[in-house]
C-alpha cells in the first residue's frame, strides 16, 4: 500500500475497564452513566457492555430509558481519572509500533504505519499483532480496521465488533464502501442523509456515481468532498497536533432547579471532576468555560481565558462560580450545568500575576492526595465540604 492506516477502537472501553478491575462484573449488562434513580433519573449513558446492548442500550440513550429497557443492569458513576490512566497505557502500546498516531478519544486513535511493514511484516499480521499487545498487557480487546485512509480505516474498525479485524485493500476503497448506507460517511448527518434520499441517494455507491457538479449546486463546497469520500477518497493526514481540545462535565437535573445552594455545589463537583480528568491527562486548561441550560432547553455559554494555565478544582470552580453569578437569569430554572477546560496545555505554567505560590503547592498536594484516595475507592470517598 502507498500508505498503510490503522484505526484502533477499544471495546466498549468504560465498561471493559469497570469489569477489567471487578470481574464478577463479567457476563453483566453494565452500564455507566449518569444514576437511573429508579428510571426517574435524567442524566445519559456514557457506555454500555454488550451484555446490556442486548436489551436496547446504547450510549447516549437518557439513562431513564436505559433503566426501563434493562432495570436488572449494573449502574455504575464512571471514573474518568481510571479510563485516563488505562487510555494512556493503550497509547503507549500503540507508539511500539509507530510515532504516527492521532488520538482521537480516550479508546481510539489513527496509526499511520506506512513503512513498518519490515518491522511487523504486512497488514494483517501487524493488524494481529496490535490487538495482541493490548490484550496481553491489559487483558482488553480492540477493533481493529486498516486501508490505505483514515476513512475506511475507520469504517472497517466498526463492521465486526467486538475484538473485530477488517482490512481494505489498496484499490478496493470504492466497492468496500459502495453498499454501505450514505449516512456512514463522515459529515453526512442525519439532515444530510434526508436531503440525499430526495435526491434519490441511499447508498455510498450510488452517491460516488452521482452527478459532482449536480452536489455542488446542491451542496456547496461540501459537494465536492461528499463525492471524494463516497469514492474512497480521503488524504486526510494522521495529526499528532493537540489531540484532545477540551475536558469538560456536565449535569442534568432531575428537576428543573432555581436553588443557588444546589447550583454552586453541582458547580463544585463537575469542576473536581474537570480537574481530576486534567490531572489524570497531565495537562492544564487556560480557557474555562461555563454552560447553562435552561427549563425550556434554551443554552448558553460563558468563558474566561487566565493569565495561567490550571488544572485544580479550586481555581476551576472560582471561575464557574463567577461566571454563574454573572450570567444566571435568576427568574428561570436550570435544567443543565455544564463546566469544562479548553485551551490546554502540558507541563508548567507560570504563576499569575497575583497567585501565592505557597497557596498553589498546597492545592496541588491536596489534588494528588484526593486523586489517590479517589482512585483506590471512588469518588465518592472524599468530598470537599461545599458539595455536602
Amino acid at each position: 500500500m502507498s500508505r498503510l492506516i490503522a484505526h484502533v477502537d477499544m471495546d466498549c472501553f468504560y465498561a471493559a475497564v469497570e469489569v477489567l478491575d471487578d470481574p464478577a462484573l463479567r457476563g453483566q449488562p453494565v452500564i455507566v452513566g449518569a444514576d437511573p434513580q429508579g428510571g426517574k433519573g435524567r442524566g445519559v449513558v456514557s457506555a454500555a457492555s454488550y451484555e446490556a446492548r442486548k436489551f436496547g442500550v446504547h450510549s447516549a440513550m437518557p439513562v431513564s430509558r436505559a433503566f426501563a429497557l434493562c432495570p436488572k443492569g449494573i449502574f455504575l458513576p464512571g471514573r474518568m481519572g481510571r479510563y485516563s490512566e488505562i487510555s494512556d497505557k493503550i497509547m503507549g502500546i500503540l507508539k511500539g509500533f509507530t510515532p504516527q498516531i492521532e488520538q482521537i478519544s480516550v479508546d481510539e486513535a489513527f496509526l499511520d504505519l506506512t513503512g513498518c511493514q519490515r518491522l511487523f511484516g504486512g497488514p494483517l499480521e501487524i493488524a494481529r499483532k496490535i490487538k495482541g499487545a493490548i490484550k496481553g498487557q491489559l487483558s482488553l480487546t480492540a477493533s481493529v480496521g486498516m486501508g490505505s485512509n483514515k476513512l475506511v480505516a475507520k469504517i472497517a474498525s466498526d463492521l465486526e465488533k467486538p475484538d473485530g479485524l477488517v482490512i481494505v485493500p489498496e484499490g478496493g476503497e470504492r466497492d468496500f464502501l459502495s453498499p454501505m448506507p450514505a449516512g456512514k460517511l463522515w459529515g453526512v448527518g442525519p439532515k444530510t442523509t434526508e436531503r440525499l434520499k430526495q435526491m434519490g441517494v441511499i447508498t455510498i455507491g450510488q452517491l460516488a456515481g452521482f452527478d459532482p457538479k449536480r452536489l455542488e449546486a446542491v451542496f456547496g463546497r461540501m459537494g465536492d468532498y461528499l463525492h471524494e469520500r463516497a469514492n474512497g477518497i480521503d488524504g486526510d493526514p494522521v495529526s499528532q497536533g493537540d489531540q484532545v481540545k477540551s475536558m469538560g462535565r456536565e449535569h442534568t437535573y432531575d428537576e428543573d432547579t432555581g436553588s443557588k445552594e444546589d447550583i454552586h455545589r453541582t458547580l463544585l463537583s463537575l469542576s473536581e471532576q474537570v480537574a481530576a480528568s486534567l490531572r489524570a491527562e497531565g495537562v492544564k486548561g487556560r480557557t474555562i468555560t461555563l454552560k447553562l441550560r435552561y427549563q425550556d432547553f434554551e443554552t448558553h455559554t460563558y468563558g474566561r481565558t487566565l493569565e495561567a494555565s490550571v488544572d485544580n478544582a479550586i481555581e476551576i470552580n472560582a471561575i464557574a462560580r463567577m461566571l454563574f453569578d454573572k450570567n444566571w437569569q435568576t427568574f428561570r430554572k436550570i435544567r443543565l450545568i455544564g463546566v469544562s477546560a479548553s485551551n490546554l496545555n502540558q507541563g508548567e505554567d507560570q504563576l499569575g500575576l497575583f497567585d501565592d505560590p505557597k497557596n498553589k503547592i498546597k492545592n496541588e498536594e491536596l489534588d494528588k492526595a484526593v486523586d489517590k484516595i479517589r482512585g483506590r475507592y471512588g469518588r465518592k470517598a472524599v468530598k470537599r465540604a461545599g458539595e455536602m
